[in-house]
């Protein structure tokens, strides 16, 4: 088919939910793809944080194949080896002792979110359900994972909204300790906001969230969605934090292209959810987390060091150019704001060169294949230097 084949049925029978840039990938293999007419780009996106390996990493195929040829799905009524696989890697690798699957980032939190309250609930009974998130976070798009969002502009059209949640400006410890009352469960935190620029929280703030949960037993929630599975140069964000948290979201680039999502239990949350109480049909599928034990396999140190060494790399290049005001982020999550010109703008300027970028508010964003070898990334970058400057 031809693009403009593609997005006429795409106007026809799709939602249109989402404002597409003008691209079909047709095949990629690791950060390079390919459109309908064989015009080559460079892929600094990652499918939103998703392809963590890239596309078509031959290691994770087999993987997933190997599954599919076996079983890809039996439900969570029986014991499944792959699901048990990544639960004990997970833990194993993070602290953390015990994980529950599901099929996305948004769910991941909503799971989350009923284990805090439950957690509170059980402790200390009703009244004590309030959750405390961070103004300009991210955490979803369904009714409750939305109302966790502290942005008012996605918060118009949907009312009314989930109870039970009030918001605190980030890296302001005594705005945040006038939020939290008597009635408040958890505190729930991206390390790094991404979907709001990416925006790190301080380290100063961030211990004194750890410490207030730690004093009042207030559930110390981080949302790992887009921060884990080596994004940031680490395993987990959490851990460059030096963080014990209670619970633990993630998502995107653990199934390395294929849906999948998951909440890791600390000690204290461990045991919250009995039989009946949280659910999900797709959650744990066979196929899905043999793609995901694939990606976990693949995160050694020096895998990790070495995405640290890329982040740097880009970081250094874009901060020569004169148009650029700040790189914001960790690892290979990196928000660009430049001085002229918006990441959109930009994000459509690359597209033509033969990039792919995001954007994050005004910025442009930064999540290439954390498997981008050097040659692909210097060529991005030259394309995106190329265009910052051109504004």
């Amino acid at each position: 088919m031809t693009l403009d084949e593609l997005k006429k049925d795409d106007q026809t029978y799709v939602s249109g939910a989402y404002a597409r840039f003008d691209l079909a990938i047709r095949e990629g293999k690791n950060a390079v793809c390919w459109d309908y007419d064989g015009k080559r780009y460079v892929d600094f996106g990652s499918g939103i944080g998703v392809n963590s390996l890239g596309f078509a990493d031959d290691k994770w195929i087999m993987a997933v194949a190997e599954q599919a040829k076996r079983f890809a799905h039996c439900s969570n009524l029986y014991y499944s080896e792959p699901c048990i696989r990544v639960a004990k890697t997970l833990c194993e690798r993070t602290g953390m002792k015990k994980a529950f699957f599901q099929n996305s980032g948004a769910e991941a939190n909503e799971a989350m979110i009923k284990a805090a309250r439950k957690y509170s609930h059980d402790h200390y009974g009703d009244g004590r359900h309030e959750i405390v998130s961070l103004v300009n976070s991210f955490h979803g798009r369904t009714v409750t994972t939305l109302t966790a969002t502290g942005q008012e502009g996605m918060h118009k059209d949907f009312a009314p909204f989930t109870g039970g949640f009030v918001y605190a400006k980030a890296n302001d410890a005594a705005d945040l300790g006038e939020k939290v009352s008597e009635k408040t469960c958890a505190i729930l935190v991206e390390l790094v906001q991404g979907e709001g620029g990416v925006v790190p929280l301080d380290l100063v703030f961030v211990d004194q969230v750890a410490k207030l949960c730690e004093k009042e037993d207030i559930l110390l929630l981080i949302d790992e969605v887009q921060t884990g599975v080596g994004r940031t140069g680490s395993l987990y964000a959490f851990e460059q934090f030096g963080l014990s948290p209670d619970l633990v979201s993630t998502a995107k680039g653990l199934g390395g292209g294929l849906p999948i999502g998951a909440v890791l239990f600390g000690e204290k949350t461990k045991d919250v959810f009995g039989p009946g109480d949280h659910g999900s049909t797709f959650g744990g599928n066979a196929a899905v987390c043999a793609g995901a034990a694939a990606v976990l396999e693949r995160m050694d140190e020096a895998f990790l060091k070495d995405v640290r060494r890329k982040g740097e790399r880009i970081r250094e290049k874009l901060m020569g150019l004169s148009n650029v005001e700040t790189v914001s982020g960790l690892g290979m999550m990196l928000g660009v704001s430049l001085k002229k010109g918006t990441g959109k703008e930009a994000a459509v300027r690359c597209l033509e060169r033969g990039l792919i970028v995001l954007t994050a508010k005004e910025r442009i964003r930064l999540l290439p294949p954390l498997t981008i070898g050097d040659a692909e990334l210097e060529e991005g970058l030259s394309i995106l230097c190329s265009v910052i400057e051109s504004f």
